[in-house]
């Protein structure tokens, strides 16, 4: 019988996953709430048409949620949950969820204690889904997604990057295709009900990254900017408001994963020889932080 995944929000994630199931023969469908194209997916404007679910036997959920937790759910949810033949349900959540520890290790043990609204509003998501009797679930906490297009190389070359200073802070991070790589050795080995944090070997202060990412295109160390006045949006500064370590070792110990970029070193490497910096014209009014 064959497979067929059900990408629910067809985005930055799903477009890197979707190769390497397709290229073992795998149906991928996937859902965006404007038309779009991608080479082999079934293509669903949602909402407008109707979700199929006949026939899927895996389904990934990255649609985010909102204040009444996942509007996935909230419309489709008694279908997903009559659906027969689910082997396999994927949830993307993100690290968030366990809010703020001083710069501490956190792991899937760590209790969820979410500091600001998008961690409480994915943590209400997950329970929502953790609620439905049967579900094949695993969730994975994602740490910040980095990969070609989404990478520091345009600000820097827009002359707008900024190394912004805050004693002790540090972030977790996770390229994009070692979330590909995540997902598609959960769904060779699925386990219900397992979370799995999904980020990289060295939690690192932004400035350190921002500042490699200088060095490798060969431009000056851009300058540091004390947080208290960097004058940052609101949600930019939300993400300074929650410092911890993420740990990984449940993705190496029980799915066998075997990191690509294990540091933002070797990302952001990867990322530049997927960049054509070269033919980079900076924008006319290059964006704010």
């Amino acid at each position: 019988m064959g497979r067929t995944l059900l990408c629910l929000g067809f985005g930055y994630t799903a477009r890197a996953l979707a190769p390497r199931l397709q290229a073992d023969g795998w149906r991928v469908i996937g859902t965006s709430r404007d038309p779009v194209e991608a080479d082999g997916v079934e293509m669903i404007t949602w909402p407008g048409q109707e979700v199929p679910l006949d026939g899927v036997t895996h389904i990934l959920n990255s649609i985010g949620p909102n204040a009444e937790g996942d509007p996935v759910l909230a419309a489709i949810g008694s279908r997903i949950a009559a659906a027969p033949g689910l082997e396999w349900v994927g949830y993307l959540s993100t690290t968030a969820v366990y809010g703020h520890h001083d710069g501490a290790w956190v792991d899937e043990d760590t209790p969820v204690t979410p500091s600001s609204q998008r961690g409480d509003w994915r943590a209400l998501a997950e329970a929502q889904w953790q609620a439905i009797p049967g579900l094949p679930l695993h969730i994975f906490r994602l740490a910040g997604i980095y990969g070609p297009g989404r990478g520091p190389f345009a600000k820097l070359m827009a002359g707008k990057a900024r190394r912004i200073i805050k004693p002790g802070q540090v972030f977790s991070r996770i390229h994009v295709d070692d979330i590909a790589q995540v997902l598609a050795a959960s769904i060779a080995q699925p386990r219900p009900g397992a979370i799995y944090n999904v980020c990289d070997d060295d939690p690192a202060p932004p400035q350190d990254v921002l500042g490699h990412a200088a060095e490798l295109l060969g431009l000056p160390m851009p300058a540091e900017v004390p947080f208290d006045e960097a004058g940052m949006t609101p949600m930019a500064r939300s993400f300074y408001g929650e410092n911890k370590r993420v740990r990984n070792w449940r993705i190496k110990d029980e799915l066998g994963v075997d990191l690509l970029y294990p540091t933002y070193r070797e990302g952001l490497r990867a990322v530049l020889e997927a960049e054509d910096m070269e033919s980079f014209v900076p924008p006319a009014e290059p964006p704010g932080v």
